[in-house]
């Protein structure tokens, strides 16, 4: 399998969906859908009346149709659904999710992924973030029901995760740990996926095992999980503080610039000699989308490179065509002046993890429509299970509301200037929830520091640029 030189980077909530890493793979390059809430965006496609048919043509194929079709049953709306209504939702993860979640789960993947290697050989890989524990066997299970070539997975420590692709291509059950706040032992509590229990059918068809790399930041953790891993790691994805979305901590304790942003230093750079030493392909991301950076990071032995904002952005990307073009117009259209730059925001995310926000008017950006929004918390990815001390597990998330919060045992000072990613990301792609209260979700774009070098891509007198036009740019 040759390897890519650029890999597309694999952003959620449906930012890199199967429109974007189709484009991507037939030109020659990894394109990658991101597994991240995909239940919901599958849930909500068919809400809105899948007008293409293409949801419903990659139901057609899924190995369980007795499934497949209760799903229509439940969430297909043919004239799609009244302005101003609900979307109806699914149930909220836990580790032992019901079957019914399960299947969900398993079914959207297998979709995304579909659509994403529909009638051509390039490779297609699929993104999940380790922290979405509760999520990710089910999904990861759906994608491999599709074929899909590669599995990459950041946001914490994915040890286990090779091991649950050999299990998985052999059609075995396979378990993680679930990290659980106030567990003394948190080796003993696991979630599980049983392809024979939860898809008989399925279950009796061959599956190929596909790649695994791992998106991180440090060598030492590249070393841990060559020597620790449940199985194979065919590579590593080395992410720096210029990324979009979640960033790695910097190392050590946090500290704030005068701008109210981590400071980042020489010891949270990549130690690439060591990388290079431990003999697998990796490619660098952060910054890295531009023809030079890709000479350099060859230079430095990197296969090639991950580059996000630039798709982020594209014709096919998910994000909604009008806050594409509101991201174009604002950073490509400075004159003069310098282009308003990414911030890398220490409290957004629920996860503890800084979280590049990009600035644009009418979204969770601005103060003042963070304060106005009423805290909910309707999806809960980013919920943490924690253990109580009668011993049952409750699950909470920062940015849900605040008395809430408190009862299941967290600290308010946890809460302050959470964003709840989960409604935000979710608007970014035109599927945001309309509330019973009638509030409309706002989005909130991520993007990493490269959003001010957009403007390379766009052809003389246009208004918008492709994948095509990205990737001829970069290997230019």
């Amino acid at each position: 399998m040759d390897l890519p030189v650029i890999i597309q980077g694999g952003m959620g909530i449906g930012v890199s969906d199967w429109r974007l890493a189709k484009a991507v793979s037939l030109l020659g390059q990894l394109g990658v859908v991101s597994g991240t809430g995909i239940n919901t965006v599958l849930i909500r496609r068919l809400q809105d009346g899948d007008g293409q048919g293409d949801v419903r043509r990659a139901m057609a194929h899924f190995p369980d149709q007795d499934y497949a079709q209760n799903v229509l049953q439940l969430y297909f709306l043919p004239q799609g659904r009244s302005q101003g209504k609900a979307y109806k939702r699914c149930s909220l993860p836990t580790i032992d999710a019901p079957l019914s979640l399960q299947r969900l789960n398993a079914l959207a993947s297998f979709v995304e992924v579909f659509l994403a290697k529909e009638n051509h050989a390039g490779m297609i890989g699929i993104n999940f973030l380790e922290k979405l524990q509760t999520s990710n066997l089910s999904g990861i299970y759906g994608a491999m029901l599709a074929g899909v070539d590669y599995v990459l997975m950041g946001a914490g420590i994915p040890r286990e995760i090779p091991g649950v692709l050999d299990k998985f291509a052999t059609q075995t059950e396979a378990t993680i740990k679930v990290s659980v706040i106030g567990a003394s032992s948190p080796s003993d509590i696991r979630a599980s996926f049983n392809p024979p229990e939860i898809f008989p059918k399925a279950s009796e068809l061959a599956l190929k095992r596909p790649k695994f790399l791992a998106i991180i930041s440090s060598d030492t953790l590249a070393l841990h999980l060559v020597r620790k891993a449940t199985g194979s790691v065919e590579g590593f994805v080395i992410e720096g503080a210029t990324a979009g979305g979640h960033n790695a901590p910097p190392r050590g304790p946090l500290q704030l610039s005068t701008l109210g942003e981590p400071i980042y230093s020489i010891n949270d750079e990549p130690n690439l000699a060591a990388f290079r030493k431990i003999g697998l392909p990796f490619w660098l991301a952060g910054t890295f989308g531009s023809p030079e950076k890709i000479g350099e990071a060859l230079k430095l032995g990197a296969t090639g490179v991950q580059v996000g904002t630039a798709f982020a952005f594209c014709s096919e990307s998910g994000v909604s065509s009008s806050l594409r073009q509101a991201v174009i117009d604002k950073w490509c259209d400075t004159g003069s002046a310098k282009p308003q730059a990414v911030f890398t925001d220490p409290c957004a995310s629920p996860t503890g993890f800084p979280f590049k926000v990009a600035p644009l008017a009418g979204t969770l950006s601005e103060l003042s429509l963070y304060e106005a929004r009423p805290r909910k918390c309707d999806v809960g990815y980013l919920r943490q299970p924690a253990l109580l001390s009668d011993g049952s597990i409750v699950y909470r998330c920062p940015a849900e509301p605040v008395a809430d919060f408190l009862k299941k045992g967290g600290l308010a000072e946890e809460t302050m200037n959470r964003k709840c990613l989960c409604n935000a990301l979710m608007s970014n792609i035109g599927v945001g929830q309309t509330q019973d209260d009638g509030y409309e979700e706002l989005p909130l774009l991520t993007a990493g520091d490269d959003l001010t070098h957009l403007k390379q891509f766009l052809r003389a007198g246009n208004r918008s640029y492709s994948a095509k036009d990205v990737i001829e740019h970069l290997t230019t």
